[in-house]
């Protein structure tokens, strides 16, 4: 079973440790919110998800 990012815009505060610490770089920041540069480059390695004070970032079980 494959694992995608959600983002919670809602809920993100702009910190960038998400972005930090994807380790195939996919995450990026702007003055607006954190975007999903290329999904398909995904890991899906979970270290946004564990980083996220807020829980913003997850990984979400796809079929």
């Amino acid at each position: 079973m494959k694992k995608t990012v959600v983002i919670e815009s809602a809920w993100c505060k702009k910190c960038g440790i998400c972005v930090e610490y994807c380790p195939v770089k996919i995450l990026e920041l702007n003055e607006d919110t954190v975007y999903i540069k290329d999904s398909e480059k995904c890991i899906s390695c979970g270290k946004c998800e564990q980083r996220c004070p807020d829980y913003a970032i997850y990984l979400q079980k796809t079929e």
